[in-house]
């Protein structure tokens, strides 16, 4: 159990400098992630930014995740709908547009006048307050590797066994405090998960090293 998100970064700053983890950015997850990245970015005296990738609901029923979308519109399907909606593609496309609008405003909102950093040939630590399915974090990995990175390290304090399980496969490390074998919510494991607003990742983005 944390006590908040400040203290869980912290904790996890201290776990990836004892097994001398080697990155050269961090990016946070809004809007809770970000806290988590500003922690590590912080004790490590690193760049940080944010990367956000977000659901695509099915054209038929809006609850109803067939995917995910990141900021340059590649969509990621769920592999147990792939072969449901191929007659549909058209309109999830449409619906991923929209979605990728959406995410681009909100990454342009959270970074103000400041531009993103340039991940090319860096070696990127993907950050966030903790991992359920780790669906939509697949698809920002996927987006990361298409910016050229020199490679995509997790690093979390609380994840699900089978999203670690998952995420394993697709990136370079995944350091995770803990994998409890019950699983809710995130929320379960820190004592204090206030939400977090807008205004706080922008004041995040303000405070540390472009």
């Amino acid at each position: 159990m944390f006590k908040n998100r400040r203290e869980a970064g912290y904790l996890l700053a201290q776990a990836l400098e004892k097994q001398a983890v080697d990155f050269d950015v961090v990016l946070g997850v809004p809007r809770g992630g970000a806290v988590i990245a500003e922690a590590v970015a912080d004790y490590f005296n690193r760049g940080m930014d944010v990367v956000l990738a977000r659901k695509v609901s099915s054209p038929n029923w809006e609850e109803y995740a067939v995917g995910a979308v990141a900021p340059d519109g590649e969509i990621l399907i769920h592999e147990r709908v792939r072969d449901l909606i191929d007659t549909d593609m058209t309109a999830v496309n449409r619906l991923a547009e929209q979605v990728r609008q959406g995410i681009n405003e909100r990454l342009n909102y959270y970074r103000s006048q400041r531009p993103p950093i340039d991940l090319k040939d860096k070696k990127v630590l993907l950050v966030d307050d903790g991992i359920a399915t780790g669906f939509t974090l697949k698809a920002a990995i996927s987006y990361l590797n298409r910016q050229d990175t020199a490679g995509v390290i997790i690093a979390a304090p609380v994840s699900s066994r089978s999203a670690y399980l998952d995420l394993s496969e697709v990136v370079e490390q995944m350091i995770v405090l803990e994998k409890p074998e019950n699983f809710y919510a995130v929320g379960q494991f820190y004592e204090d998960f206030a939400s977090v607003d807008d205004e706080q990742v922008v004041d995040i983005l303000k405070r540390t090293i472009a």
